[in-house]
């Protein structure tokens, strides 16, 4: 009787089981057939309790981004929304995570080519999200990157809520595009937040993470992740009850300093001349993008919404034809090309990695690994030089003011420090995937190196040199499993300085290359893969470049006017102050190298005075002096070793110096990178041109507006550079001969870049 009571009971149990499914598969269902998917895939809409949600998920794209198909759905969806009067406020959603709309989709800029088409463009956008600003209130919830033209939709809501999520960032970084933010956001974000706050945002491209949005007033409310939809949906019923009061109003000394700077002529016109100042000194009048920026930002405030939108539409339309805008463009464009693995995804990708040597490298490529959820341990001799490097690593790191205590107490837990000798040392190196050597650029050390380190790694473990111009195949010589043997040349600061080669030797795997392409960007890194050759790339061609400068110093150039010149030109840094950075010794060593190998191309400057600075101590910013000195607690780089005259009064040899312009100075060094450049792309070294240029921006800081050495000579005109190189060449000597890639596509007058 039991049995059969207890049998009763497990199929009364079941059966009440499978009726719970039924309903909720009922309810699925009938919560489904609410969704209504829009024409082209991008946008649903589903009514809850009266609020329409508008999710958008593009299909096609790993993220959200305004184009056309998205566009036409969410005009559907809105007009939908609007029209049915079931529906009493909107909700604007991604379902995307970690991405509400990462901006306008650039690629549809490729049909535009006049003044006319670009304004245009801006106008159109200007009206979708005056369309979007009245109406039912809308509300959007964003969660993650909220960024151009996707900000510039979530202002035109009626509300904002941002996630608490750290994916969630919001900013205008059309400016680095070369552009300005052209759906209204020039005219909307000083009206939420005030101009003071408004133009650092809009002239850096800066971001902010969702709990700063907030209390600068650009979003209403913050919600956790899990939370963003549902406290989205209330606040959008509040709006529709006018239960939920918006208040965004200033008081004390914000409201006092909006009265004065913006709605006093006089203090409107001190805030945007020191704003125009700041802009010139920063850039030197080579973007015309922030000028664009301030004039329509000053109009809104002097002609009301609809005046300063007319100015902004002008703005995009002009700055759309810019050579500065198409270079910026390219830019990106290579950028995102380079985020893609060219070798595929790894079977086994890298979780630990070691470093051996705790300098400024080695502590560097430790902290970029530990920010992005590596595991490092960090080796070097002694405790002394291993502290060094882990008070480097966790002074960055506290730095950091987007991570709360917490998150730089585990960022900073990821790095374990080891030293020569220690009892456990085989045990933690043999946890590692992967092993950077970052030892001082000789043969032997290395070869040293790498015969102590294989017994106590893993067979499967990499093993990658941080050399900057040592042939990787003459490293793995010493090597029992070459294959696992590549470079991974990071540029110093590793932790500010973006770009990353990779050079595989002529033995690496497949399986290797695809690893150390994926820790590089994993680490954020822009990653280029280069031929195996002395110098690589980047350091190839700065060794033309750094003779020049030896060379125009010989001709009686001063060391400031010769900085003074390149950063005209505009290089972050005049190539005496990089030398000063990069230390003598390491320059004497590269010219010394590169001189070897590149013959005619590595002459017309003596590193006589560069000898005698090394002997001289003059290494530098990190011995105290070098050309410039560095005193200790001072910037440095402003005042000349007073030993330096007569220096470069032997090196000179009495000779009168030559009267050369800024120009001149600036075109004989840029000229021999760039030819240089085209060497490379004749040798192979290097992909393509696009892989140039991005090495050349984001490993030496080429002018970005410029778009690179070979975007630079095509604007030019392959056949007036190479006319250029050759008057240099009848002045001055056989290193400016012009490469013969380049000759022939003088000849031909053929560009490098089709697009």
């Amino acid at each position: 009787l039991i049995s059969a009571m207890l049998a009763m009971r497990r199929a009364g149990l079941a059966a009440t089981q499978a009726s719970m499914r039924m309903a909720r598969s009922r309810a699925t269902v009938s919560i489904r057939c609410l969704a209504t998917q829009m024409k082209n895939g991008c946008v649903t809409i589903e009514n809850k309790d009266g609020v329409a949600i508008l999710r958008l998920d593009d299909p096609k794209s790993k993220v959200n981004a305004i184009n056309k198909a998205v566009t036409e759905d969410l005009v559907e969806a809105i007009e939908s929304a609007e029209a049915d009067s079931s529906v009493s406020s909107m909700v604007l959603i991604s379902g995307k995570p970690g991405c509400f709309i990462a901006g306008a989709d650039i690629t549809m800029f490729g049909d535009a080519s006049t003044v006319e088409d670009f304004t245009a463009i801006s106008t159109n956008g200007q009206q979708m999200m005056n369309k979007i600003g009245t109406g039912k209130p809308k509300v959007a919830a964003i969660g993650g990157s909220c960024l151009g033209g996707g900000l510039e939709l979530a202002m035109a809501c009626h509300y904002r809520i941002a996630s608490e999520d750290s994916k969630t960032s919001l900013g205008l970084p059309e400016v680095m595009l070369g552009l300005l933010p052209g759906a209204g956001g020039t005219q909307r974000l000083p009206k939420l937040i005030g101009m003071q706050e408004a133009l650092p945002m809009m002239l850096t491209g800066k971001q902010v993470k969702a709990k700063k949005a907030k209390s600068l007033k650009l979003v209403d409310g913050v919600a956790d992740p899990y939370a963003l939809e549902h406290a989205a949906i209330l606040a959008a019923q509040g709006l529709a009850a006018k239960t939920l009061k918006v208040d965004r109003s200033v008081s004390g000394i914000k409201k006092l300093m909006r009265t004065v700077l913006e709605e006093k002529e006089i203090g409107r016109n001190y805030l945007f001349k020191k704003a125009k100042e700041t802009v010139m000194k920063q850039t030197g009048g080579k973007y015309p993008a922030p000028l664009a920026i301030l004039e329509a930002a000053k109009a809104g405030l002097e002609k009301g919404f609809e005046g300063g939108s007319a100015v902004e539409a002008k703005g995009f339309g002009t700055l759309g034809v810019t050579p500065e805008s198409k270079a910026l463009i390219s830019i990106f464009f290579g950028q995102t090309a380079a985020k893609k693995n060219p070798y595929g995804k790894p079977e086994n990708p890298v979780q630990t990695i070691g470093i051996l040597g705790a300098g400024l490298m080695g502590a560097g490529i430790a902290q970029v690994s530990i920010e992005k959820k590596f595991d490092a341990i960090l080796k070097d001799l002694n405790h002394k030089s291993l502290s060094r490097g882990e008070q480097q690593i966790y002074g960055n790191i506290q730095k950091k003011r987007s991570l709360s205590n917490m998150d730089k107490n585990i960022t900073f837990s990821r790095l374990t420090g080891v030293v020569e000798g220690q009892e456990n040392l085989s045990r933690h190196l043999s946890k590692c995937d992967l092993v950077v050597e970052a030892v001082f650029e000789d043969m032997g050390l290395k070869h040293k190196v790498i015969k102590q380190l294989e017994p106590t790694i893993r067979p499967d473990c990499i093993i990658a040199t941080n050399t900057s111009s040592l042939e990787v195949a003459g490293i793995a010589a010493a090597a029992e499993r070459p294959e696992r043997v590549i470079g991974m040349h990071y540029f110093s600061p590793v932790d500010k300085m973006p770009l990353l080669e990779i050079i595989p030797h002529a033995t690496t795997s497949k399986d290797t290359c695809a690893r150390a392409v994926d820790v590089g960007l994993r680490q954020g890194k822009t990653v280029i893969v280069t031929k195996d050759v002395p110098g690589f790339y980047v350091n190839r061609c700065l060794g033309p470049y750094m003779v020049e400068t030896m060379a125009l110093l010989a001709d009686g150039v001063e060391p400031q006017d010769l900085d003074k010149a390149l950063k005209g030109f505009g290089m972050p840094v005049g190539p005496i102050a990089l030398s000063d950075e990069v230390g003598a010794d390491v320059a004497f060593h590269v010219q010394e190298y590169l001189s070897k190998f590149l013959g005619d191309r590595m002459k017309g400057g003596s590193a006589v005075a560069l000898k005698e600075m090394l002997d001289k101590n003059f290494l530098g910013r990190k011995t105290g002096a070098g050309f410039y000195t560095y005193a200790k607690g001072e910037k440095g780089g402003k005042n000349l070793n007073p030993e330096i005259p007569a220096i470069l009064a032997k090196l000179r040899g009495g000779k009168p110096a030559l009267q050369l312009s800024p120009e001149d100075i600036a075109l004989r060094m840029m000229t021999r990178f760039a030819n240089e450049a085209v060497f490379c792309l004749q040798d192979e070294i290097i992909t393509d041109a696009t892989a140039g240029d991005i090495g050349a921006v984001f490993g030496v800081g080429f002018p970005p507006f410029l778009g690179g050495p070979f975007r630079w000579i095509d604007a030019m005109g392959p056949a007036k550079f190479a006319d250029q190189m050759r008057r240099f060449q009848d002045s001055y000597g056989e290193q400016f001969a012009p490469a013969p890639l380049l000759a022939d596509h003088a000849k031909a007058n053929k560009k490098f870049h089709t697009k």
